[in-house]
C-alpha cells in the first residue's frame, strides 16, 4: 500500500533529501548544531550569547521572537523588535538563524530575517499556516506535535511539500507524558523509523524534551547515535534569569563542553561535526 505522504515518502523518491540552509546541508553526513536562547530577550544579551555559541562551534542561531506560551501571563516575546535583534546577530556572527512563525500576518517579516522558518509543536497541524509556508521561498523546520504520530507528522510535512516548498526539515522534540521526572519523552525510536519511511532530514531538540539542563547532553549524544542530522540546543548566558525555559537552558560553559563531547563521539559513529562558519 502506498504511503499517504507521497512526496515525503521514499517509495517514489528513494534518495535522501538534502536541504540547504545558507550553505549548511541538512540531510548529509555532517551534524549541524543550532544554538541560542529560547527567546530573544534584549539586544545586548542576545548578541553576547550569539557570539559565544559561535565561538563554541554552533552553526546556526536560534531565538524566539513570537512565543506561544501556555500561560497568557508568561513572556510572549519581543515580536518584530526581536526580528531586528536577530538581524543584528546575523550581521555580527555571520551565522544563519531560525525562528518560529506563529501568525500568517508576520510571515513576510519573519522570512525577511530568518534563514529557516520554524513551525512549533503546537502548530504542527495548523494547516493554513503549513500551506502558506509551502508557498514561501524559505526552508521550513517542522517540529513534531506533542501527541502526534509519525504518520501525522509526515502528513503535516506533506502539506508544505504539496504547496510547492520542497525544503522541509523535521524536528523531534519529545512527546507529552504523565511522568514528573522529565518534561517530555524524547522519542528516539522515531528517528530510524522516519529515516526508513521518509526522505526528509530530521533533527532533534533535546532541550524541550528534557526540560532540565542536566539531561540535555546525554539526550544530545543519544540522538547522535540514533542518526539525527542536527541538534537544536537552548543556551543562555544566565539561564537562571531567562524569561522562558530557564531550567533547560545550558550555561555557556556547558554548551562548550557538549560541543567537545559531540566532537569526540562523532568519529566513533562514522559521523563528523559540520565545519564551522567563519
Amino acid at each position: 500500500m502506498s504511503a499517504p505522504y507521497r512526496l515525503a515518502s521514499r517509495e517514489e523518491h528513494p534518495d535522501d533529501l538534502v536541504v540547504s540552509v545558507a550553505g549548511l546541508k541538512f540531510g548529509g553526513p555532517d551534524l549541524i548544531v543550532i544554538a541560542g536562547p529560547c527567546s530573544v530577550e534584549g539586544e545586548e544579551t542576545y548578541l553576547r550569547t550569539a557570539a559565544a555559541v559561535k565561538a563554541a562551534g554552533a552553526h546556526m542561531l536560534r531565538g524566539g521572537v513570537f512565543k506561544p506560551r501556555t500561560s497568557p501571563y508568561s513572556f510572549q516575546g519581543l515580536g518584530r523588535e526581536g526580528l531586528s535583534i536577530l538581524a543584528a546577530a546575523k550581521r555580527l556572527t555571520g551565522l544563519p538563524v531560525v525562528t518560529e512563525v506563529l501568525d500568517l500576518r508576520d510571515l513576510d517579516a519573519v522570512a525577511e530575517v530568518a534563514d529557516l522558518l520554524q513551525v512549533g509543536a503546537r502548530n504542527m497541524q495548523n494547516f493554513p499556516l503549513l500551506k502558506e509556508l509551502g508557498r514561501a521561498r524559505k526552508p521550513v523546520l517542522l517540529k513534531r506535535g506533542l501527541w502526534a504520530t509519525v504518520e501525522e507528522w509526515l502528513l503535516a510535512a506533506e502539506y508544505i511539500l504539496l504547496a510547492g516548498n520542497p525544503r522541509v526539515v523535521l524536528c523531534e522534540r519529545g512527546q507529552r507524558q504523565d511522568r514528573t521526572s522529565q518534561r517530555c519523552a524524547l522519542d528516539l525510536d522515531a528517528l530510524p523509523v522516519v529515516r526508513r519511511l521518509s526522505r526528509l532530514p530530521v533533527i532533534v531538540d533535546p532541550s524541550h524534551a528534557a526540560g532540565d539542563r542536566s539531561q540535555v547532553a546525554r539526550l544530545a549524544q543519544a540522538a547522535l547515535e540514533a542518526g539525527t542530522h542536527g541538534l537544536l540546543i537552548e543556551v543562555h548566558e544566565n539561564p537562571e534569569a531567562a524569561l522562558s525555559d530557564s531550567p533547560q537552558s545550558l550555561h555557556l560553559e556547558e554548551f562548550r563542553s557538549l560541543m567537545d563531547q559531540l566532537s569526540a563521539l562523532a568519529p566513533a559513529l562514522g559521523r563528523k561535526i559540520a565545519r564551522p562558519i567563519v
